[in-house]
């Protein structure tokens, strides 16, 4: 069974709080503070008015926080990979590698949450002709997304270069 990382995005304190609790599932992060809450749990008296509230978006859409023209992200965000104790921060403004994978046949071979370097192979693509040819990042990073574009069956990996 192949689990789904879960995607936390920036929004309003009124879509994450209601009367004191949690609306929906969501984490505030208030300074170095970080309260992870399920709906109906409450929320703590010490978060503060400039605390940020992330709330849980279907991971899917992450794409939709990653303005296309500049490859950046248009908000702050937190994956948690699926074995629940490693997490991925992403920052607003935060700029992502968008590597495409087009061809006959195509082969994932980095997943979410793998770190890939500069002469690792995220990805190897087939042509009609039978060539093998191994897709390389320009610089090491992080997978944080791979999107699979649905009017063709192609790929986009997003990764989030080191510094």
């Amino acid at each position: 069974m192949e689990r789904v990382p879960k995607l936390y995005v920036e929004g309003k304190r009124e879509e994450c709080v209601e009367n004191g609790r949690a609306a929906r599932e969501c984490v505030i992060i208030d300074g170095n503070v970080e309260v992870w809450l399920k709906k109906g749990d409450a929320v703590p008296d010490f978060i503060g008015e400039k605390a940020k509230f992330l709330i849980k978006e279907v991971y899917d859409r992450f794409y939709l926080y990653v303005d296309r023209t500049t490859n950046r992200m248009s908000a702050d965000a937190v994956l948690v990979l699926p074995d629940g104790r490693t997490r991925i921060y992403l920052k607003k403004g935060d700029e992502l590698m968008l590597l495409p994978v087009e061809g006959f046949t195509k082969t994932l071979i980095a997943n979410v949450g793998n770190r890939v370097r500069t002469g690792d192979a995220f990805a190897a693509v087939t042509t009609r002709k039978g060539e093998v040819h191994y897709l390389k990042p320009p610089r090491n990073g992080t997978v944080v997304f791979i999107d699979e574009i649905t009017n063709r069956p192609h790929y986009v990996y997003y990764i989030l270069p080191e510094e």
